[in-house]
Protein backbone atom coordinates (compact mmCIF):
# COMPACT_ATOMS: atom_id res chain seq x y z
CA UNK A 1 0.00 0.00 0.00
CA UNK A 2 1.38 3.46 -0.87
CA UNK A 3 2.30 5.45 2.23
CA UNK A 4 -0.02 8.34 1.34
CA UNK A 5 -3.00 5.93 1.21
CA UNK A 6 -2.64 4.74 4.79
CA UNK A 7 -5.62 5.76 6.90
CA UNK A 8 -4.41 7.83 9.84
CA UNK A 9 -6.51 9.25 12.67
CA UNK A 10 -5.14 11.95 14.97
CA UNK A 11 -7.03 12.38 18.23
CA UNK A 12 -6.46 15.91 19.50
CA UNK A 13 -6.08 19.18 17.58
CA UNK A 14 -3.76 21.00 19.96
CA UNK A 15 -0.22 21.95 19.02
CA UNK A 16 0.95 18.32 19.00
CA UNK A 17 -1.91 16.95 16.91
CA UNK A 18 -1.85 19.85 14.45
CA UNK A 19 1.90 19.45 13.98
CA UNK A 20 1.50 15.73 13.34
CA UNK A 21 -1.21 16.44 10.75
CA UNK A 22 0.87 19.13 9.04
CA UNK A 23 4.06 17.06 8.94
CA UNK A 24 2.14 14.08 7.54
CA UNK A 25 0.31 16.23 4.99
CA UNK A 26 3.46 17.77 3.57
CA UNK A 27 4.77 14.23 3.06
CA UNK A 28 1.74 13.24 1.01
CA UNK A 29 -0.56 11.75 3.66
CA UNK A 30 -4.17 12.80 4.27
CA UNK A 31 -4.71 12.33 8.01
CA UNK A 32 -8.03 12.84 9.70
CA UNK A 33 -7.93 14.92 12.88
CA UNK A 34 -10.64 15.15 15.55
CA UNK A 35 -10.97 17.04 18.81
CA UNK A 36 -13.58 17.16 21.56
CA UNK A 37 -13.26 20.95 21.97
CA UNK A 38 -15.07 23.56 19.90
CA UNK A 39 -11.85 25.11 18.60
CA UNK A 40 -8.24 25.93 19.47
CA UNK A 41 -7.09 27.20 22.86
CA UNK A 42 -8.55 30.68 23.60
CA UNK A 43 -5.97 33.39 22.94
CA UNK A 44 -6.33 34.77 26.46
CA UNK A 45 -5.96 31.41 28.22
CA UNK A 46 -2.81 29.93 26.70
CA UNK A 47 -0.62 28.24 29.29
CA UNK A 48 2.25 27.40 26.95
CA UNK A 49 4.31 30.41 25.86
CA UNK A 50 7.85 29.36 25.05
CA UNK A 51 8.93 28.21 21.59
CA UNK A 52 12.48 26.94 21.61
CA UNK A 53 15.10 26.77 18.87
CA UNK A 54 14.55 23.05 18.31
CA UNK A 55 10.86 23.66 17.56
CA UNK A 56 11.70 26.48 15.15
CA UNK A 57 14.09 24.12 13.37
CA UNK A 58 11.47 21.35 13.20
CA UNK A 59 8.76 23.67 11.85
CA UNK A 60 11.01 25.37 9.30
CA UNK A 61 10.29 22.93 6.39
CA UNK A 62 6.54 23.65 6.67
CA UNK A 63 7.25 27.42 6.80
CA UNK A 64 5.40 27.76 10.11
CA UNK A 65 8.62 29.09 11.62
CA UNK A 66 8.49 32.10 9.30
CA UNK A 67 5.08 33.09 10.61
CA UNK A 68 6.01 32.38 14.24
CA UNK A 69 9.02 34.70 14.01
CA UNK A 70 6.77 37.46 12.65
CA UNK A 71 4.50 37.29 15.71
CA UNK A 72 6.67 36.01 18.56
CA UNK A 73 8.70 38.01 21.06
CA UNK A 74 12.37 37.09 21.08
CA UNK A 75 13.55 36.57 24.66
CA UNK A 76 17.10 37.90 24.48
CA UNK A 77 17.94 37.68 28.17
CA UNK A 78 17.01 35.50 31.11
CA UNK A 79 17.56 37.04 34.52
CA UNK A 80 17.60 35.66 38.05
CA UNK A 81 17.07 38.18 40.84
CA UNK A 82 16.70 38.17 44.61
CA UNK A 83 15.95 41.05 46.98
CA UNK A 84 16.02 43.53 44.12
CA UNK A 85 19.48 42.45 42.96
CA UNK A 86 20.18 40.68 39.65
CA UNK A 87 22.10 37.51 40.49
CA UNK A 88 22.58 36.39 36.90
CA UNK A 89 21.85 37.63 33.37
CA UNK A 90 22.06 35.06 30.58
CA UNK A 91 22.20 36.11 26.92
CA UNK A 92 19.90 33.59 25.21
CA UNK A 93 21.28 34.45 21.77
CA UNK A 94 24.58 32.74 22.70
CA UNK A 95 23.57 29.48 21.03
CA UNK A 96 24.72 28.02 17.70
CA UNK A 97 22.41 27.92 14.71
CA UNK A 98 19.99 30.38 13.10
CA UNK A 99 17.65 30.79 16.09
CA UNK A 100 18.08 32.15 19.59
CA UNK A 101 17.27 29.81 22.47
CA UNK A 102 13.66 30.84 23.08
CA UNK A 103 10.82 33.01 21.80
CA UNK A 104 7.48 33.78 23.44
CA UNK A 105 4.16 33.26 21.69
CA UNK A 106 0.89 32.22 23.32
CA UNK A 107 -0.13 28.66 22.51
CA UNK A 108 -3.42 29.85 21.03
CA UNK A 109 -1.53 31.91 18.44
CA UNK A 110 0.82 29.02 17.64
CA UNK A 111 -2.13 26.68 17.09
CA UNK A 112 -3.80 29.16 14.76
CA UNK A 113 -0.62 29.46 12.69
CA UNK A 114 -0.48 25.67 12.43
CA UNK A 115 -4.16 25.59 11.43
CA UNK A 116 -3.49 28.16 8.72
CA UNK A 117 -0.72 26.09 7.16
CA UNK A 118 -2.76 22.90 7.51
CA UNK A 119 -5.62 24.50 5.55
CA UNK A 120 -3.24 24.76 2.56
CA UNK A 121 -3.58 20.96 2.36
CA UNK A 122 -7.38 21.19 2.73
CA UNK A 123 -7.27 19.42 6.09
CA UNK A 124 -9.60 20.83 8.75
CA UNK A 125 -10.05 19.42 12.28
CA UNK A 126 -13.41 17.86 13.08
CA UNK A 127 -14.21 19.84 16.22
CA UNK A 128 -16.57 18.58 18.91
CA UNK A 129 -15.91 15.00 17.90
CA UNK A 130 -15.11 12.66 20.77
CA UNK A 131 -13.10 9.43 20.69
CA UNK A 132 -15.32 7.08 22.68
CA UNK A 133 -13.43 3.81 22.24
CA UNK A 134 -10.39 2.18 20.68
CA UNK A 135 -10.71 -1.56 20.27
CA UNK A 136 -9.99 -4.61 18.16
CA UNK A 137 -6.64 -5.69 16.77
CA UNK A 138 -4.30 -2.77 17.48
CA UNK A 139 -2.38 -3.49 14.30
CA UNK A 140 -5.51 -2.03 12.65
CA UNK A 141 -7.32 -0.25 15.50
CA UNK A 142 -11.07 0.24 15.45
CA UNK A 143 -12.15 3.67 16.71
CA UNK A 144 -15.61 4.79 17.76
CA UNK A 145 -16.29 8.51 17.32
CA UNK A 146 -19.24 10.49 18.67
CA UNK A 147 -20.15 13.82 17.09
CA UNK A 148 -21.93 16.87 18.48
CA UNK A 149 -25.25 15.87 16.91
CA UNK A 150 -25.11 12.55 18.78
CA UNK A 151 -24.29 10.44 15.74
CA UNK A 152 -21.76 7.64 16.21
CA UNK A 153 -19.21 6.39 13.70
CA UNK A 154 -16.97 3.33 13.94
CA UNK A 155 -14.06 2.93 11.54
CA UNK A 156 -10.80 1.01 11.18
CA UNK A 157 -7.52 2.89 10.79
CA UNK A 158 -4.01 1.84 9.87
CA UNK A 159 -2.55 4.24 12.45
CA UNK A 160 -3.99 6.17 15.40
CA UNK A 161 -2.05 9.04 16.99
CA UNK A 162 -3.15 9.98 20.51
CA UNK A 163 -2.48 13.68 20.99
CA UNK A 164 -5.51 14.14 23.22
CA UNK A 165 -3.85 15.52 26.33
CA UNK A 166 -3.02 14.39 29.83
CA UNK A 167 -6.47 12.84 30.32
CA UNK A 168 -6.11 10.93 27.04
CA UNK A 169 -9.14 8.81 26.20
CA UNK A 170 -7.02 6.79 23.79
CA UNK A 171 -4.36 6.02 26.41
CA UNK A 172 -7.03 4.95 28.88
CA UNK A 173 -8.73 2.79 26.24
CA UNK A 174 -5.44 0.97 25.73
CA UNK A 175 -5.20 0.31 29.47
CA UNK A 176 -1.86 2.08 29.73
CA UNK A 177 -0.85 3.49 33.11
CA UNK A 178 0.31 7.08 33.60
CA UNK A 179 2.50 6.78 36.70
CA UNK A 180 4.35 9.63 38.36
CA UNK A 181 4.07 12.19 41.12
CA UNK A 182 2.38 15.48 41.91
CA UNK A 183 4.15 18.29 43.77
CA UNK A 184 2.73 19.52 47.06
CA UNK A 185 3.11 23.17 46.04
CA UNK A 186 0.51 24.91 43.92
CA UNK A 187 1.49 27.37 41.21
CA UNK A 188 -0.38 30.57 40.39
CA UNK A 189 -0.36 32.72 37.29
CA UNK A 190 -1.82 36.00 36.10
CA UNK A 191 -1.54 37.93 32.85
CA UNK A 192 -1.65 41.73 32.93
CA UNK A 193 -2.14 44.10 30.03
CA UNK A 194 -0.50 47.49 30.49
CA UNK A 195 -1.57 50.91 29.33
CA UNK A 196 1.65 51.26 27.35
CA UNK A 197 4.37 49.05 25.88
CA UNK A 198 6.66 47.09 28.20
CA UNK A 199 10.07 45.53 27.55
CA UNK A 200 9.39 42.06 26.05
CA UNK A 201 13.06 41.21 25.49
CA UNK A 202 13.72 39.42 28.76
CA UNK A 203 12.28 36.88 31.18
CA UNK A 204 13.06 37.01 34.88
CA UNK A 205 12.72 34.90 38.01
CA UNK A 206 12.71 36.74 41.32
CA UNK A 207 13.61 34.47 44.23
CA UNK A 208 12.09 34.94 47.68
CA UNK A 209 12.71 33.24 51.05
CA UNK A 210 10.95 30.97 50.15
CA UNK A 211 9.08 31.07 46.81
CA UNK A 212 9.50 32.79 43.47
CA UNK A 213 7.78 35.03 40.94
CA UNK A 214 8.53 34.56 37.26
CA UNK A 215 8.01 37.33 34.69
CA UNK A 216 7.44 36.31 31.06
CA UNK A 217 6.55 38.43 28.03
CA UNK A 218 3.35 37.51 26.19
CA UNK A 219 3.09 40.46 23.81
CA UNK A 220 4.51 43.98 23.74
CA UNK A 221 1.90 45.12 26.26
CA UNK A 222 1.10 41.91 28.17
CA UNK A 223 3.24 40.19 30.80
CA UNK A 224 2.65 36.89 32.56
CA UNK A 225 3.59 36.34 36.20
CA UNK A 226 3.85 32.81 37.57
CA UNK A 227 4.53 32.07 41.21
CA UNK A 228 4.56 29.59 44.08
CA UNK A 229 3.20 32.32 46.39
CA UNK A 230 -0.59 32.68 46.84
CA UNK A 231 -0.20 36.43 47.52
CA UNK A 232 2.18 36.99 44.59
CA UNK A 233 0.03 39.65 42.92
CA UNK A 234 0.61 42.01 45.85
CA UNK A 235 4.39 41.58 45.41
CA UNK A 236 4.59 42.36 41.69
CA UNK A 237 6.49 45.49 40.71
CA UNK A 238 4.52 46.52 37.63
CA UNK A 239 6.52 48.29 34.90
CA UNK A 240 3.61 50.51 33.79
CA UNK A 241 0.00 51.35 34.70
CA UNK A 242 -2.29 48.30 34.47
CA UNK A 243 -4.96 48.40 31.77
CA UNK A 244 -6.54 45.06 32.71
CA UNK A 245 -5.94 41.75 34.44
CA UNK A 246 -6.43 39.50 31.42
CA UNK A 247 -6.41 36.03 32.95
CA UNK A 248 -5.54 34.20 36.15
CA UNK A 249 -5.30 30.55 37.08
CA UNK A 250 -3.71 28.10 39.49
CA UNK A 251 -2.51 24.53 39.04
CA UNK A 252 -0.55 21.67 40.55
CA UNK A 253 2.52 20.29 38.81
CA UNK A 254 2.59 16.62 37.81
CA UNK A 255 5.53 14.61 36.56
CA UNK A 256 4.11 11.62 34.69
CA UNK A 257 4.83 9.52 31.63
CA UNK A 258 3.02 6.65 29.99
CA UNK A 259 4.32 3.15 30.60
CA UNK A 260 4.96 2.86 26.86
CA UNK A 261 4.52 5.37 24.04
CA UNK A 262 3.07 2.90 21.54
CA UNK A 263 0.90 -0.20 21.47
CA UNK A 264 0.42 -1.86 18.11
CA UNK A 265 -0.25 0.92 15.63
CA UNK A 266 -1.49 3.35 18.28
CA UNK A 267 1.06 6.00 19.25
CA UNK A 268 1.05 8.49 22.14
CA UNK A 269 2.43 12.00 21.68
CA UNK A 270 2.61 15.19 23.72
CA UNK A 271 0.70 15.38 27.00
CA UNK A 272 -0.95 12.03 26.32
CA UNK A 273 2.51 10.50 26.75
CA UNK A 274 4.18 12.79 29.30
CA UNK A 275 3.54 15.82 31.49
CA UNK A 276 5.92 17.82 33.65
CA UNK A 277 6.71 21.22 35.12
CA UNK A 278 6.60 24.31 32.88
CA UNK A 279 10.12 25.17 34.11
CA UNK A 280 12.34 25.46 31.05
CA UNK A 281 9.33 25.86 28.72
CA UNK A 282 9.60 22.30 27.39
CA UNK A 283 6.01 21.00 27.45
CA UNK A 284 4.51 22.11 24.12
CA UNK A 285 7.93 21.93 22.47
CA UNK A 286 8.42 18.28 23.46
CA UNK A 287 4.98 17.42 22.06
CA UNK A 288 5.77 19.13 18.76
CA UNK A 289 9.03 17.19 18.68
CA UNK A 290 7.13 13.91 19.25
CA UNK A 291 4.80 14.77 16.38
CA UNK A 292 7.59 15.58 13.93
CA UNK A 293 9.50 12.40 14.71
CA UNK A 294 6.39 10.24 14.43
CA UNK A 295 5.35 11.79 11.09
CA UNK A 296 8.83 11.20 9.66
CA UNK A 297 8.95 7.62 10.92
CA UNK A 298 5.49 6.86 9.48
CA UNK A 299 6.59 8.17 6.10
CA UNK A 300 9.71 6.01 6.30
CA UNK A 301 7.70 2.93 7.27
CA UNK A 302 9.59 2.85 10.57
CA UNK A 303 6.84 3.88 13.00
CA UNK A 304 7.52 0.87 15.25
CA UNK A 305 10.81 2.55 16.20
CA UNK A 306 8.99 5.58 17.62
CA UNK A 307 8.78 4.54 21.28
CA UNK A 308 12.43 3.51 21.46
CA UNK A 309 13.63 6.71 19.79
CA UNK A 310 11.48 9.10 21.81
CA UNK A 311 11.72 7.72 25.34
CA UNK A 312 15.32 8.99 25.92
CA UNK A 313 14.18 12.52 25.05
CA UNK A 314 11.22 12.27 27.43
CA UNK A 315 13.47 10.99 30.21
CA UNK A 316 15.93 13.85 29.65
CA UNK A 317 13.26 16.55 29.75
CA UNK A 318 11.46 15.15 32.82
CA UNK A 319 14.77 15.02 34.68
CA UNK A 320 15.76 18.54 33.65
CA UNK A 321 12.40 20.13 34.48
CA UNK A 322 12.31 18.32 37.84
CA UNK A 323 15.74 19.72 38.73
CA UNK A 324 14.77 23.27 37.71
CA UNK A 325 11.51 23.05 39.63
CA UNK A 326 13.29 21.81 42.75
CA UNK A 327 15.66 24.76 42.46
CA UNK A 328 12.88 27.36 42.45
CA UNK A 329 10.61 25.72 45.05
CA UNK A 330 13.14 25.34 47.89
CA UNK A 331 11.81 26.04 51.37
CA UNK A 332 14.70 25.29 53.75
CA UNK A 333 16.52 28.56 54.67
CA UNK A 334 19.98 26.99 54.42
CA UNK A 335 19.26 25.48 51.01
CA UNK A 336 17.91 28.83 49.77
CA UNK A 337 21.03 30.66 50.99
CA UNK A 338 23.33 28.16 49.25
CA UNK A 339 21.30 28.39 46.04
CA UNK A 340 21.44 32.19 46.00
CA UNK A 341 25.20 32.09 46.42
CA UNK A 342 25.90 29.20 44.05
CA UNK A 343 23.71 30.11 41.06
CA UNK A 344 25.52 33.36 40.13
CA UNK A 345 28.90 31.65 40.47
CA UNK A 346 27.92 28.68 38.31
CA UNK A 347 26.41 30.88 35.61
CA UNK A 348 29.68 32.76 35.25
CA UNK A 349 31.27 29.49 34.10
CA UNK A 350 30.92 29.38 30.26
CA UNK A 351 30.53 25.59 30.10
CA UNK A 352 27.72 25.60 32.69
CA UNK A 353 25.96 28.52 31.00
CA UNK A 354 26.18 26.81 27.61
CA UNK A 355 24.80 23.57 29.01
CA UNK A 356 21.82 25.43 30.45
CA UNK A 357 21.21 27.24 27.15
CA UNK A 358 21.57 23.95 25.28
CA UNK A 359 18.65 22.56 27.30
CA UNK A 360 16.50 25.68 27.04
CA UNK A 361 17.04 25.60 23.25
CA UNK A 362 15.84 21.99 23.14
CA UNK A 363 19.17 20.83 21.74
CA UNK A 364 19.67 18.20 24.44
CA UNK A 365 17.50 15.71 22.54
CA UNK A 366 18.31 13.77 19.39
CA UNK A 367 18.83 15.90 16.28
CA UNK A 368 16.23 15.35 13.50
CA UNK A 369 18.00 13.43 10.73
CA UNK A 370 15.63 14.67 8.01
CA UNK A 371 16.75 18.32 8.38
CA UNK A 372 20.19 19.14 6.98
CA UNK A 373 22.43 20.95 9.43
CA UNK A 374 20.04 20.50 12.39
CA UNK A 375 21.75 20.66 15.78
Amino acid sequence: MASGHRSILIAGAGATGLTAALELARRGHLPRIVDSDAGPVPLTESRALGINARTLTLLSPSRVTDTILQEAQQIQHFRIAAKGKVLADIDTTEVPGPYSAIHALAQGHTERLLLGKLSDYEIVPEWQTVVEAVSGDLSEPKVTLKKLDGSVETADFDIVIAADGSHSTVREALGLGFPGQVLESSFYLADFRYAGPVDPSYAEISLFDPGMIGRLPVTRDVLRYISTLPDFESRIEHPAPIAERVWASDFRIHFRRAEVMAKGNVFLAGDAAHIHSPAGARGMNLGIEDACWLAWLISEGREQEYAVLRMPAVTTVLKQTHQLTSLITMKHPMAIAIRNLAVPVLLRIPAFRQKLLHGVSGYDTQSPPWIDGAL
